[in-house]
């Protein structure tokens, strides 16, 4: 029996885009490389102390909880006691730029998956695949189009972060009582009255769970993508695992939880509020 050629076809696919606009994507990174510097050197420009206290203060002042405000303190300050802040910014940055990307894209195309049947048939089985795929594959056609670094990272964690956004956006929306959409029909609501003072609102909690989902993601990308040259603190972890520092893999891999803590507790209350 033949082999079908599935992988000699996407390999000449892959081949004939670099060749013909790898122009682009190299321009892209350039341009990517100095926005990402700026965001770092900026975030670092501030005294990690001072960086603390201004973020355990906003936490607290965007979720009126003590208990958060407080483990941001103590979590942070361990990380910088640990000797690994210049990595955490790296992987904030990092995770801040994936994550806005893949939110930029995705919750259109989650409204647009909502709102039209045939755009919503082609989007999940895309989904499918996007959500099964090991999220190792995504370095492979990150690495020719954008090199070894960051930027290669960036693309690979917003593929691989970018479905929660997509299918829960469409699911909110789909959730609103058809009741109150007709309701807003019969009071002569256009299609952008119904989608931005109806349908958005009420699907908010729902959306926010899909943003939730994806800054975890984009934080489990962390160590996959120090593969590629991302640094931060799975590059950290990735150095550790190669030279057999267990204590120090430990300590970059508490890092990242801590983070990812922060970022979910804010994340969730602002879901629960709107809710």
């Amino acid at each position: 029996m033949p082999k079908i050629p599935i992988g000699a076809t996407i390999e000449a696919i892959i081949d004939f885009l670099v060749t013909n606009f790898s122009f682009l994507t190299i321009a892209f990174t350039r341009v990517m490389e100095i926005v990402i510097r700026a965001i770092e050197n900026g975030l670092l420009f501030l005294p990690p102390w001072l960086f603390i206290l201004l973020a355990a203060g906003l936490t607290f002042w965007l979720t009126k909880k003590r208990g958060i405000g407080i483990f941001t303190l103590l979590g942070l300050a361990l990380i910088w006691n640990m000797g690994l802040w210049v990595p955490t910014v790296s992987t904030i940055t990092l995770v801040l730029i994936a994550t806005l990307t893949a939110l930029s894209i995705g919750i259109p195309i989650g409204i647009l998956a909502a709102l039209h049947s045939g755009v919503n048939r082609v989007v999940q089985p895309v989904l499918d695949v996007m959500q099964t795929m090991p999220a190792f594959v995504y370095l492979i056609p990150a690495i020719p189009f954008f090199g070894l670094g960051k930027v290669a990272a960036i693309f690979a964690t917003v593929i691989f972060s970018m479905p929660p956004a997509i299918r829960l956006t469409c699911l909110g929306i789909k959730q609103v009582p058809r009741e109150l959409v007709e309701c807003a029909d019969a009071f002569g609501s256009n299609k952008w009255q119904k989608l931005f003072k109806l349908q958005l609102p009420l699907a908010t909690p729902t959306i926010m769970a899909g943003v939730n989902q994806t800054v975890m993601l984009g934080l489990s990308m962390v160590v996959i993508a120090a593969m590629i040259g991302a640094r931060g603190l799975g590059g950290e972890v990735w150095r550790a695992i190669q030279r057999l520092q267990m204590g120090s893999g430990f300590e970059a891999g508490l890092g990242i939880v801590i983070v990812a803590i922060i970022l979910d507790r804010v994340l969730q209350h602002f879901g629960t509020k709107k809710n």
